[in-house]
């Protein structure tokens, strides 16, 4: 085992995770701290790029290139006076403020980088989640989840496969050869609903004329709960319902899942609801590598923090976004704040603040969720969501094209925090240029 030593006595933070909340922070720190040399600033990821992830639907889709939208950690790291290094994190020395790095592989599963020890003064957890199938029998095994950019690359694949292997096979497309289920009736399983939808006409339309999607392409949303969208209010879960019935999205509703087999979704019901494609989109939680880490955590795998977002049992150890049980007190006793992108955005500016005050030997500053709202985003259909908090003094119902913008606007506000001002309005120009002159899905 090499050991990946820092020979200076600068104060050595460590994040790992480059997700929303990771990346950022990490970002902050190399452009104040690093650049100033008052720290050492080390971003650690398993993948060598970022892409924000409530975007991983439209890649699954083929709405978005994953090439155009992804970012080399190594790049940003030269541009913002931060190290990257690449590896999954497989253990903690809490006495020794060190992780442990697992080797990694390169495509033909030869070692490229052996297994390290990065030492730290300060540690951030930012793993993020994962999917969660709950032990469903057949998920691991006949489902898709959407968790990284690889798998929804392959989901993409695997649905331009299917579609091209009806357009050229001899027999009638069978019944129910291009239907997709995705089980999971929260924003992520909606929004790819959406997004499939668009994306079977849009491949009919460059030639792939046997796809009828009025007829032999169904999509199914399955959901255990009477309604979509059940954590958020029932205005927009009933308005987005509307939607997708308008666009003859099936939606099952109280249905669990029992299994899934080649043959498509069993459920609890006895009825089985045939399928190409099967995604997994029903619950999350954070990585299970979590558990073994020394730490405190929750049956989810998240790691409990103080209102600090300090762990419970390490005060040099924080954690943010999804891998954190952060206390949501004003939702009563035992809510923790949901897996958000703004909760993981607020909470990577509130370790930025706490890790400036620390080094100043100043008290800490204690996390408080803001609540701004909820948006669902149905494509090229429509955008449904409210607005909550100052902004409005309660909660506004919005829909449309004014929905559409301030969904659109949080992506621009996390490519703010990652690149300035500057660089975010020359790349919105150049993607409505190329736009014009580059098919409105990815086709291949």
């Amino acid at each position: 085992m090499t050991t990946d030593k820092n020979t200076e006595s600068l104060h050595k933070i460590v994040v790992v995770g480059g997700g929303a909340g990771g990346l950022e922070l990490v970002t902050r720190l190399g452009n104040t701290l690093g650049k100033r040399g008052k720290a050492m600033v080390t971003l650690v990821d398993k993948t060598k790029t970022h892409v924000w992830k409530p975007l991983l639907h439209e890649i699954a889709a083929g709405s978005m290139d994953i090439d155009r939208h992804e970012l080399d950690y190594m790049a940003q790291a030269h541009w913002h006076h931060f190290r990257f290094r690449l590896g999954a994190m497989e253990g903690l020395n809490r006495n020794a403020r060190e992780i442990f790095l697992a080797p990694t592989l390169d495509d033909a599963g030869q070692e490229l980088i052996p297994r390290r020890i990065l030492p730290y003064d300060t540690l951030i957890i930012a793993l993020g989640s994962v999917s969660n199938d709950f032990g469903v029998p057949g998920v691991a095994e006949h489902c898709i989840t959407l968790d990284t950019q690889e798998q929804a690359s392959m989901f993409h694949h695997k649905l331009i496969d299917m579609c091209i292997r009806a357009q050229v096979q001899e027999a009638a497309v069978g019944a129910h050869q291009l239907n997709v289920a995705i089980i999971g009736g929260g924003a992520t399983g909606i929004e790819l609903a959406a997004e499939l939808h668009n994306t079977t006409r849009e491949l009919a339309a460059y030639g792939l004329d046997r796809i009828d999607p009025d007829s032999n392409v169904k999509l199914s949303v399955v959901e255990a709960a009477a309604r979509i969208l059940p954590g958020l209010p029932e205005s927009i879960s009933f308005e987005v319902q509307r939607q997708l019935e308008k666009l003859h999205i099936a939606l099952e509703l109280n249905e669990r899942v029992t299994y899934v087999d080649e043959q498509g979704v069993h459920m609890q019901s006895g009825r089985l609801i045939p399928a190409g494609l099967v995604v997994w989109a029903a619950g999350i939680k954070a990585p299970e590598v979590l558990k073994d880490m020394d730490l405190e955590v929750n049956r989810a795998n998240q790691l409990v923090v103080k209102p600090t977002l300090q762990t419970t049992y390490d005060d040099n150890i924080y954690a943010l976004g999804d891998c954190a049980a952060c206390a949501w007190p004003e939702q009563g006793e035992g809510a923790l704040v949901p897996p958000r992108a703004q909760a993981a955005h607020q909470q990577a500016t509130l370790v930025y603040k706490s890790i400036q005050r620390k080094l100043k030997g100043k008290s800490l500053p204690e996390y408080k969720y803001r609540d701004f709202g909820s948006l669902v985003n149905l494509g090229k259909y429509s955008t449904v969501g409210n607005l909550m908090g100052g902004l409005t003094g309660g909660a506004l119902f919005i829909q449309g094209t004014f929905a559409a913008i301030m969904y659109r606007s949080l992506y621009k506000m996390h490519l703010y925090a990652l690149h300035g001002l500057g660089k975010v309005i020359l790349d919105t120009i150049a993607r409505m240029i190329t736009r014009r002159t580059e098919p409105h899905i990815k086709l291949h």
